[in-house]
């Protein structure tokens, strides 16, 4: 039987040193999955269409059309296994274990020949700094089952919060979903104005991707595991473009602060988790950085904002 957390576990300690290697392959598994998605779903403002979304058992696709059949691909952090089922009633499954990111490419294609399927997907992941092409990448193969699963208990938590932050707005808003490209946990306000054009720049990723990602201005928030500009799990706020006083403003809770190399606030996870209240520590940051956006940039707070809460 599927071991469900305690409830001390619901926030469970997530230090990226130890499962920094793992971490790092979940995301070549995941843009390769998430790169399926791309390729066959229709373009959403500011690539909505190719995220993934939290689970009871872990991240999916959710329905993917190819022609007239349909798909969909979860990463399964229970059973440990990438399941993708189509709605013909056939299902391939893939184990998550320890196996280089080729050998996880070549069984990805694989499961979707034999499920009758199309197997080609862009061979290179994005957003990051060295593009080695999957199906010759060996040196990312770590997968630890224990810290996958601690990593997506924590994804389950912050799902929740972030969706309670984000049925507050009347405003255009993202769902709360994943990238793959950053490997970020978003949800996004809009104010519904267009914004400057973005300089672009981001490692393998075209700039006019970029470009229409930030076409409007924004204020948004997120979780993050960790990674070498921040060896440690964080939440973070930021508006684009940056309003001049931003980064001035008071934010909640005392462990949020400003940080300059990424040029934005940033909550340490470990501050939440062994917080009173978890939620509420969560929810501060995430209002009071809003409210530190939206009165800098001078958001119409008045149309954008629910007024009444249950």
């Amino acid at each position: 039987m599927p071991n469900a957390p305690r409830a001390a576990d619901r926030w469970p300690a997530l230090p990226y040193q130890a499962w920094a290697e793992t971490s790092v392959t979940l995301h070549m598994w995941t843009q390769m999955v998430g790169k399926v998605r791309l390729r066959h779903t229709p373009w959403l403002n500011h690539s909505w269409h190719a995220t993934f979304y939290v689970t009871p058992r872990g991240l999916s696709t959710s329905t993917i059309c190819i022609g007239e059949r349909s798909l969909a691909a979860e990463f399964d952090f229970i059973d440990h296994q990438l399941r993708i089922q189509t709605s013909d009633g056939e299902q391939q499954e893939l184990p998550l274990r320890p196996q280089t990111t080729a050998d996880f490419h070549a069984g990805l294609r694989s499961a979707l020949r034999e499920l009758g399927l199309p197997d080609e997907f862009h061979g290179k992941p994005n957003e990051v700094e060295t593009a080695t092409p999957f199906a010759e990448d060996i040196e990312h193969c770590s997968y630890d089952g224990a810290a996958a699963q601690r990593f997506w208990h924590v994804l389950l938590q912050v799902d929740r919060v972030f969706k309670t932050f984000r049925a507050r707005f009347l405003g255009k808003c993202s769902p709360v979903h994943l990238f793959w490209g950053s490997f970020d946990l978003a949800v996004t306000r809009f104010s519904g104005r267009t914004a400057p054009e973005h300089r672009g720049g981001f490692p393998n990723l075209p700039d006019a991707v970029t470009r229409e990602a930030y076409s409007h201005e924004v204020s948004s928030a997120g979780f993050w595991p960790g990674g070498p500009q921040a060896p440690e799990p964080i939440f973070f706020s930021y508006a684009y473009p940056t309003p001049d006083g931003f980064k001035d403003q008071p934010v909640q809770p005392a462990a949020a602060s400003w940080h300059d190399g990424l040029g934005e606030f940033v909550l340490p996870y470990e501050a939440v988790r062994t917080a009173a209240s978890p939620e509420q520590a969560l929810l501060d940051f995430l209002e009071s950085t809003y409210a530190a956006a939206a009165k800098t940039a001078d958001w119409d707070r008045d149309a954008l904002e629910r007024t009444f809460r249950r």
